[in-house]
């Protein structure tokens, strides 16, 4: 019986490493597609239409977009489920964990009580943001992303949002490592500082790829504010079209 509860619980835990490792590779790849807004509006663009398969359909479908979105909400449902046990349970659980936390100055225990922080704080933030684009899939380009972040304020959703984002994946593929990889005993401590000055290294790199992404859509999104639900076309295309 007890084989049994042991096998059980680590296939959770394989199911809560897996389920978190493709929604890292996500946000990484989302991360770039969507800093293509600092190559031009036309760059976005392109990258919009693709995402609705105009480029290898002829047309644009953003019920594509929509399909995406529902699969990356029910993975972030399981992930959150799954991450869900491993919580403090009760208000004296959590009074406790400070205190372990507090006199041990263990690096890894806070870096776990960080992503378990910010975990929380995404189910809202990720969860709104997909939910968004599940329902909009239609609503997002060059003018209309811009828009939406600036004049429909929704960089106050965003900037957290970046923060939080960055900082749970940057933490959770470090500690998928040092949970998965067969890593020798006696570099295991050579391998760990390694690891966090990589994991540092990546967290930076994305929160200024993600930083300058924001800034530029609210830029757009400011100088188009007299002109909120215009599209942008690209360059070359007739604006009454």
């Amino acid at each position: 019986m007890s084989s049994k509860r042991l096998s059980g619980s680590a296939l959770t835990d394989l199911l809560q490493s897996l389920s978190g490792l493709l929604l890292v590779l996500f946000i990484w790849g989302h991360m770039f597609f969507e800093s293509s807004i600092l190559l031009g509006k036309d760059a976005m663009l392109w990258v919009t239409k693709m995402f609705e398969g105009e480029h290898l359909l002829g047309q644009a479908y953003p019920a594509l977009v929509s399909a995406v979105a529902a699969g990356i909400f029910f993975l972030i449902a399981i992930h959150a489920i799954l991450a869900l046990r491993k919580f403090p349970g009760s208000a004296a659980q959590y009074r406790q964990f400070h205190r372990h936390m507090g006199s041990l100055r263990h690096t890894d225990t806070t870096l776990w009580y960080v992503q378990m922080v910010t975990g929380f704080a995404l189910f809202f933030l990720a969860s709104t943001h997909v939910l968004l684009v599940f329902l909009q899939p239609d609503n997002i380009g060059p003018y209309a992303s811009s828009d939406r972040i600036w004049s429909g304020r929704f960089w106050l959703l965003y900037a957290p949002l970046l923060i939080c984002v960055h900082l749970h994946a940057g933490i959770g593929v470090y500690r998928l490592v040092m949970k998965w990889a067969p890593i020798p005993a006696a570099r295991t401590q050579q391998v760990r500082r390694r690891l966090k000055l990589a994991m540092w290294g990546i967290i930076g790199f994305f929160l200024c790829l993600g930083s300058a992404s924001l800034v530029t859509y609210m830029k757009i999104g400011y100088d188009h504010a007299d002109r909120v639900g215009e599209r942008y076309l690209g360059a070359g295309e007739q604006r009454g079209d």
